[in-house]
């Protein structure tokens, strides 16, 4: 009886300090504040920044999932806040874009189904998975595109490749495994 009371005393105390390291700080939802691809414009005019792209659709589950979990984790939100531009958008969405003396469009697929976004298209190079993160430099060119759900430490590990710059140098292979 001594020995299972220790038990559970051991045990009580233990699990508040090992999920303690578990825990990140979150944000609600919706807190961080997210761009429009031509809001997002007027402000690269006035003080560019890096553009950092969440290409989602409504049906993704893991696009759901990422904006519950990764942008919603504190660190994750002030860095993308504070490196980036950080712009939603919707790869499935009717409404035209106007962006450089050009207007993207969307285009319905076959049957009136499955459409996409021509901008969304031209950012993937075509191909078409959501989530997927698009990292462009201050001049609107492509630093690299990043398919697929991503946890907190990945997350924060892609931002800060691309913000400070580490790709002139190196790739994100490389940079990944350090």
């Amino acid at each position: 009886m001594k020995k299972s009371t220790a038990l559970l005393v051991l045990l009580s105390l233990s699990i508040p300090l090992f999920t303690a390291f578990q825990k990140t700080e979150k944000m609600p939802p919706g807190a961080m504040k997210w761009y429009t691809w031509e809001e997002a414009a007027m402000l690269q005019k006035k003080n560019p920044k890096k553009i950092f792209v969440d290409v989602y659709t409504e049906w993704c589950g893991w696009c759901k999932r990422m904006d519950q979990s990764t942008f919603s984790d504190a660190a994750v939100s002030k860095y993308l806040t504070e490196n980036f531009y950080p712009i939603k958008l919707d790869a499935e969405q009717k409404a035209d874009i106007q962006f450089n003396g050009e207007t993207f469009k969307y285009v319905a697929g076959s049957n009136g189904r499955g459409g996409v976004h021509t901008l969304a298209y031209a950012l993937l190079d075509g191909k078409m998975g959501y989530p997927s993160m698009v990292y462009l430099n201050e001049k609107y060119e492509r630093i690299m595109i990043s398919p697929g759900y991503k946890e907190v430490t990945d997350m924060l590990k892609e931002l800060k490749f691309a913000a400070e710059d580490k790709y002139l140098d190196t790739s994100w292979e490389d940079y990944r495994n350090q």
